[in-house]
């Protein structure tokens, strides 16, 4: 005879309040990306503008406040698949913690806040946001749903936040650091998707649809390809700066790209970015010297 089976226990989560889950379905967590946003401040090297700093926190605030709103609409529109999600089940929306409703009039608050803002900038930050809550409604209504056009997307809203931090506070910045941040944002989104595989097939779980047309070979592929371009593509940056000084910063750069790839090919991680990006010490690391390195080179050059 055999052993009976034994009974598999989920451990649910404590309900959450309605304004509990609200901030939750926010994801202020990944506001950590619009921080891309106060690129144009730092490579122009202003950084001793007090009103240019006020501009920035201002498109800073913005984009957050659009982001989540975006969330909240994504949400919304997935939430009978993320209910069978091994993780995303847990969003407010999909466990029943926040009715559509209140999402939808929070989602609208959260856009018209951030529209008056960048429309307080000048009319080139409000079409700059506008052309990012596009593509998000875009994103999250289909396109996300279209193999390498998600990620691509993904990379546009990269591209979009650095060229609007820049506008808001009237400076210019190379033309390579988007190449870059398009670059590493695709590598990013790519490394998600993988995540993303290996946790549906571990699982047995279904997934989004745009995973049935990815194959872990095609991904890691794409992966270091991406990789080394990003690598490439600031060092060439690097060496044609303002300052020849900034080729030190090129080494910090390939270490924590790196250091994402061996994480995310031997411990199956980069589903969530926006956490890996601040837990591993490598990577924290190498952002730190990063920064360091290079706030030095254009306070002083």
């Amino acid at each position: 005879m055999t052993e009976p089976q034994q009974a598999r226990i989920v451990e649910l989560r404590p309900r959450r309040s309605t304004a509990r889950a609200a901030l939750v379905s926010l994801r202020p967590r990944q506001w950590s990306k619009n921080l891309l946003l106060f690129a144009g401040i730092v490579f122009a090297a202003k950084l001793g503008d007090p009103v240019r700093w006020a501009e920035a926190a201002a498109i800073f605030a913005a984009y957050c406040a659009a982001s989540s709103a975006a969330y909240l609409v994504n949400d919304l529109r997935d939430a009978v698949d993320d209910r069978l999600h091994p993780v995303k089940r847990d969003r407010p929306i999909a466990r029943g913690e926040l009715q559509p409703e209140t999402a939808l009039l929070l989602a609208a608050a959260l856009a018209a806040g951030a529209l008056a803002i960048s429309a307080a900038l000048g009319f080139a930050s409000l079409l700059f946001l506008l052309g990012f809550i596009a593509l998000q409604l875009a994103y999250s209504l289909g396109l996300k749903r279209v193999v390498l056009i998600d990620v691509a997307l993904i990379a546009g809203l990269f591209v979009i936040r650095a060229a609007a931090g820049a506008e808001a506070v009237d400076v210019r910045i190379s033309p390579w650091l988007f190449v870059c941040t398009a670059l590493l944002a695709l590598f990013l989104g790519l490394a998600k998707r993988r995540g993303e595989l290996m946790l549906v097939h571990a699982d047995e779980t279904p997934g989004r649809a745009v995973l049935g047309g990815y194959s872990l070979r095609l991904v890691d592929r794409l992966l270091w390809l991406v990789a080394a371009a990003t690598a490439a593509v600031y060092a060439v940056y690097a060496v044609t700066a303002h300052s020849p000084w900034m080729a030190l910063t090129v080494p910090f750069v390939v270490v924590g790209v790196g250091r994402y790839l061996v994480l995310v090919h031997r411990h199956d991680l980069g589903e969530e970015p926006e956490h890996l990006l601040v837990a591993d010490r490598v990577i924290l690391g190498c952002v730190a010297a990063w920064a360091a390195v290079s706030a030095v080179v254009l306070a002083t050059t």
